[in-house]
């Protein structure tokens, strides 16, 4: 018999008939609606947190200190002397008399701008950014669900955006965690890039359907779906969001019947080459040139909606935790690519080489594995075992875990949306640090290879 010292776990001597009197009744389909709209009304509750009058989101204020440690690299008198000797620049505002300065984002991009042009060209006023070159796409993928991949994908958005580059978010998700975290508000379908796969596969059917006129054969007719699709671009579905240099197009649940429509209409025209939907309808609707990167947020799958998203990529960045079951989840996915991605480029080089066409050949200018949630009191061994076995795949930078996070998750925002007075200032510096060092490390990855096509660009003018 077990003593007071040491009671029996919770799993013996548990009552039949109790446990019977505690049941609910069986549950039928009718009872997920009930519970989905119980999920609605706690999410909308959630998200109406920091909405202004109008019912949208609001990015808050960034102060003199904020704005001179991380966002423009200048003294603070230095700062508050420019502005005093520029009143036609933004002032910001005090919430009390004699008190900080807050400015809104768009009043520091303002501020920035400014600084660039008047200030010291030994200081980084603006991000660099090589003219003439399309924005880079990065896709944040990784099959298994949990590891991070929507919050990295926002923070380097966020990071980004603060950094003073135009971004765009694009949610591959049908759950719609993006579109939630940046405020999106998507009705249906129509408003997510459904209708720019559409719309890709139209084209390619009235390319065909003239081909079969010139044999005399008759059209395959468009469907409502296909003939509406036709009539949008990619700015139809994009929309602002509360961050000025950040613009999102958004997803929501009947995303998901894409996976199910994209094979469909594969299997109709087994030429179309679904896995250039995306990219194609972002290149054509003129949007790498209004943009510097378009971060793509991938479904925990490699459907069809995620093989779009990693074709259309310039940059794939892996999220993992360090652990046993999360390392081998993602060896699984990097051999799952392989197969997808040379399968595709066997079936389409048999008819290239028979035609003597160029092959298809994918690339990426760069992959990389991030490790996140990173617990240096457990995970530091483990996270060196699997440096060591994926090298310069796997960046040196782990994510530490941060209550932060935990914190601004709650409000459906971002730790760069977090008002640092809500904690202590030294206790949000470190917690904001892992960000910014996950940042600074993508960062050195994209002027690597815009500098890498800058050089290339110019040896074939030479």
């Amino acid at each position: 018999m077990a003593s007071e010292a040491n009671p029996l776990p919770p799993y013996f001597n548990i009552d039949p008939d109790r446990a019977e009197a505690e049941l609910d009744p069986p549950a039928r389909a009718a009872d997920f609606a009930a519970i989905a709209e119980a999920c609605a009304r706690g999410r909308a509750d959630l998200a109406s947190r920091g909405l202004d009058e109008q019912g949208r989101k609001q990015l808050r204020l960034f102060s003199t200190w904020e704005i001179t440690r991380y966002l423009i690299p200048v003294a603070t008198a230095h700062f508050r002397r420019v502005l005093k000797q520029h009143p036609e620049l933004p002032q910001g505002r005090s919430e009390t008399e004699g008190g900080a300065k807050w400015f809104t984002l768009e009043e520091v991009l303002k501020l920035r701008a400014h600084f660039a042009a008047e200030g010291s060209k030994a200081k980084e006023y603006l991000p660099y950014r090589p003219k003439g070159l399309p924005a880079k796409m990065v896709a944040v993928a990784n099959f298994k669900g949990g590891v991070g991949k929507t919050s990295t994908a926002a923070h380097l958005a966020m990071s980004a955006a603060l950094d003073g580059y135009r971004v765009l978010v694009v949610d591959l998700d049908s759950q719609g965690s993006m579109t939630s975290i940046f405020g999106g508000r998507v009705a249906d379908e129509w408003q997510t890039v459904f209708p720019l796969l559409a719309r890709h596969y139209a084209q390619h059917l009235r390319a065909e359907n003239q081909a079969r006129v010139a044999r005399g054969e008759a059209p395959v007719p468009l469907d409502d779906t296909l003939s509406e699709a036709l009539k949008m671009s990619a700015a139809d579905v994009i929309q602002r969001t509360h961050w000025p240099n950040i613009d999102l197009i958004g997803a929501q649940l009947n995303l998901y019947w894409a996976e199910f429509q994209i094979p469909v209409w594969r299997m109709g025209a087994r030429g179309w080459k679904l896995w250039d939907a995306l990219g194609d309808a972002l290149a054509e609707g003129g949007v790498l040139e209004t943009y510097d990167l378009v971060f793509i947020d991938t479904p925990p799958a490699l459907g069809y909606l995620t093989i779009n998203g990693l074709a259309a990529a310039d940059i794939l960045l892996v999220p993992l935790g360090a652990s046993f079951l999360e390392f081998d989840s993602t060896g699984r996915f990097f051999d799952m690519l392989h197969s997808t991605f040379a399968s595709i480029e066997e079936a389409e080089n048999i008819a290239a080489r028979a035609l003597g066409r160029e092959e298809l050949s994918f690339e990426w200018d760069a992959v990389r594995a991030v490790i996140t949630r990173f617990d240096a009191s457990q995970q530091t061994e483990m996270a060196a075992l699997m440096q060591a076995y994926l090298g310069r795949t796997l960046s040196p930078h782990r994510q530490d875990f941060t209550a932060l996070i935990g914190q601004a998750g709650e409000q459906v925002a971002g730790i760069y949306e977090a008002d640092y007075r809500d904690f202590n200032r030294e206790t949000y510096v470190r917690g904001r640090m892992t960000f910014d060092e996950t940042y600074a490390a993508f960062k050195r990855l994209l002027l690597g290879i815009w500098r890498r096509e800058e050089k290339a660009r110019a040896e074939a003018a030479a």
